[in-house]
């Protein structure tokens, strides 16, 4: 059954302070730090228009003024702000906020911090064409260790051939990282009973009943968390446009 056409309604975490982008964080928000000409921000909410996402939430706090003059742009997808200029709330419990007043249902959520380069098609559909609720609690996005730019870690997960994700836990290191894309039910954050809470949390519910299942990116996931990242990042696309070849239609979002 072809699952995609139900899954239209994403959100974008965009409220932290981006602490480790400073300077350049000083004046404007880590969301609108721009990589080869794009904004982080826009990278983001160009995924999900792509994966045919029609409405997206976005938290904001840290000079959320900017952010929000910013969207006010855009066309697609339909932004819907959700204001935490008086508290943040952690990943889950900004989540939980933004999406109080929407019916059950799957939600698609970003991180604002990194992005890729879809390769054959885009990465968003090809999560949406994999999600079923009936085994999953939730389908993360994961990235090869050789697909990632600005990632220096030991890896964060293991994947079977069922798809079902592992924690690396006491392993020396775990081939994929999670690439900051999720699949979940509205209600699935709603069960957690505290206001603020990391999405964590819900990783490892979802462990511990084999429903936490992985996405492999096709294409190339960058990480920026650092001035010195965005270098690395612009390098890297240049790199992978030039490997491409010159017919190539590269989709950097």
């Amino acid at each position: 059954m072809d699952r995609t056409q139900n899954i239209n309604t994403g959100m974008v975490l965009a409220a932290g302070l981006g602490t480790r982008m400073r300077p350049i964080t000083d004046n404007i928000p880590k969301p609108l730090v721009s990589v080869a000409g794009k904004t982080l921000l826009d990278r983001a909410l160009d995924a999900l228009a792509a994966g045919g996402v029609k409405r997206a939430f976005l938290n904001v706090h840290y000079l959320a003024d900017q952010i929000e003059q910013h969207v006010d742009a855009r066309s697609l997808p339909e932004i819907l702000i959700s204001d935490e200029r008086s508290e943040l709330l952690d990943s889950g419990g900004g989540v939980k906020k933004a999406i109080a007043d929407e019916p059950d249902g799957p939600l698609i959520i970003l991180n604002g911090d990194s992005f890729w380069i879809d390769e054959d098609s885009s990465n968003i559909q090809r999560m949406k064409s994999l999600w079923d609720p009936e085994a999953m609690d939730m389908l993360l996005l994961v990235a090869a260790k050789n697909q990632a730019v600005g990632y220096d870690g030991a890896g964060d997960f293991f994947i079977d051939d069922r798809q079902i994700l592992a924690r690396r836990n006491d392993a020396e290191t775990a081939p994929y990282i999670y690439a900051g894309a999720i699949i979940t039910r509205i209600g699935n954050i709603r069960s957690v009973s505290d206001t603020k809470f990391s999405l964590n949390h819900l990783f490892d519910k979802a462990i511990q009943r084999n429903r936490l299942y992985g996405c492999r990116l096709d294409g190339l996931w960058l990480h920026v968390g650092t001035p010195a990242s965005i270098e690395e990042a612009e390098l890297a696309i240049d790199r992978h446009a030039a490997n491409s070849g010159p017919n190539s239609d590269i989709k950097d979002t």
